[in-house]
């Protein structure tokens, strides 16, 4: 799923493009130590963590897509780092719990 598709489905914007960025599976968490050993790879990451710490985590475990919830804005510096690295950021009004369900199409992600 596109990050253009993920954006529809949660009813949110794409704050950062990128042209590859697609997920195939779901994981859902604002622990980022518990994000890097359970989230697999080419996942949409469902979280509220707004800050470039989040980039450098999806690089490493080859997420593609951050989906950002309860419309927290996103710093010039994580916008910066997500394009860079070619991570998607999706922002949504939701709560992850929603998110997370509007996402159902999408099997969670086991690593």
């Amino acid at each position: 799923m596109t990050a253009r598709e993920i954006a529809e489905k949660v009813g949110g914007t794409v704050a950062v493009a990128a042209d590859e960025a697609a997920a195939t599976s779901v994981y859902v968490g604002d622990l980022l130590s518990d994000v890097m050993g359970h989230a697999g790879e080419d996942c949409a990451l469902v979280t509220i963590q707004n800050h470039l710490n989040t980039i450098a985590v999806c690089t490493l475990i080859g997420c593609t897509v951050l989906v950002i919830c309860h419309s927290r804005p996103i710093p010039p510096d994580m916008a910066e780092g997500a394009a860079r690295e070619g991570v998607a950021i999706v922002v949504t009004p939701l709560s992850q719990y929603a998110a997370a369900l509007a996402l159902k199409e999408l099997p969670p992600s086991a690593h």
